[in-house]
C-alpha cells in the first residue's frame, strides 16, 4: 500500500479538488536537512498533516519521537485479527509509545493506513512475555474488556504510565491476559450488541487517556 491513502489535505501548491497532498514545492527549495529533495521535486501525495509536508520518513519520526506519550498500546494476535491495524492507526493519531503485537508476528496492515511506517512496534510471543517487559519498564498493564467485574473506563483515573491491553476479536482478553492486568476496564454501552471491536475500543481507550493527561493544544 502506498501512502496517498486517507482524506484530502493540501497545503502549499493548490491542487484539483479531492486529490490528497500537495505538488512540487516552487523553488528555491528550503535549505533544511528535514526535507527529501524527490518530494520538493515531485509533490508529497502522503497522508501526512501539514506540518510533515516533504518532510523525509526519518525526520517525521524523530520529531514525533520527542512528542511521545507514556502510554503503550499491546493486542493479542493469536488469529490474525482484522482489527490491528485499526489500533495502530489510533495510536499514531493519539501518539503512543509503542504498540506491542503479542502472539502470531504477521498481522494485517491494511486498517493502518501506512501509520506503522511512523509508529514503533513491539513483538512478544506471549503474554508472559509482554508481561515480563512492562514490569520492566514500570508500565501498568490495564486491560479494556466488558468482562464481569470489570471497572467502566468512564469512572477511572488511568495510570500516566501504562500499557492498554486489548484481546481478540470475538472471545476478548485471553486467560493469560487477564492475570496480567493490574485492572481491566469496560466500555459503557447502551445498545444491543454485546461489545465493540478492539479498533474502536482502543480509540476510545486512548482518548480517555489523552483526556486525561496529555497537554492540549490551547
Amino acid at each position: 500500500m502506498d501512502e496517498t491513502s486517507g482524506a484530502s489535505v493540501t497545503s502549499g501548491t493548490t491542487e484539483p479538488y479531492g486529490e490528497v497532498g500537495v505538488g512540487p514545492h516552487p523553488e528555491p527549495w528550503p535549505d533544511d536537512p528535514r526535507f527529501d529533495p524527490e518530494l520538493l521535486r515531485h509533490g508529497d501525495r502522503r497522508n501526512v498533516v501539514d506540518r510533515y509536508r516533504y518532510w523525509t520518513r526519518e525526520a517525521i519520526v524523530a520529531d514525533l519521537d520527542a512528542r511521545r506519550h507514556p502510554f503503550h498500546v499491546a493486542i493479542e494476535n493469536w488469529q490474525h485479527d482484522m482489527n490491528i491495524g485499526a489500533v495502530v492507526r489510533n495510536a499514531n493519531a493519539f501518539l503512543a509509545g509503542e504498540v506491542h503485537i503479542i502472539g502470531r508476528r504477521r498481522w494485517n496492515r491494511r486498517g493502518a493506513m501506512v501509520t506503522d511506517r511512523y509508529q514503533h512496534l513491539r513483538h512478544h510471543d506471549t503474554i508472559e512475555d509482554f508481561a515480563g517487559w512492562a514490569r520492566g519498564e514500570g508500565l501498568s498493564v490495564i486491560g479494556i474488556d466488558n468482562l464481569p467485574g470489570s471497572v467502566p473506563l468512564e469512572r477511572v483515573q488511568l495510570p500516566r504510565r501504562c500499557a492498554l491491553l486489548f484481546g481478540q476479536e470475538g472471545p476478548g482478553l485471553s486467560g493469560a491476559a487477564r492475570a496480567a492486568c493490574s485492572m481491566v476496564c469496560s466500555i459503557t454501552q447502551f445498545g444491543s450488541t454485546r461489545s465493540i471491536n478492539a479498533g474502536v475500543a482502543s480509540g476510545i481507550a486512548m482518548h480517555t487517556w489523552i483526556r486525561q493527561h496529555a497537554d492540549l493544544p490551547s
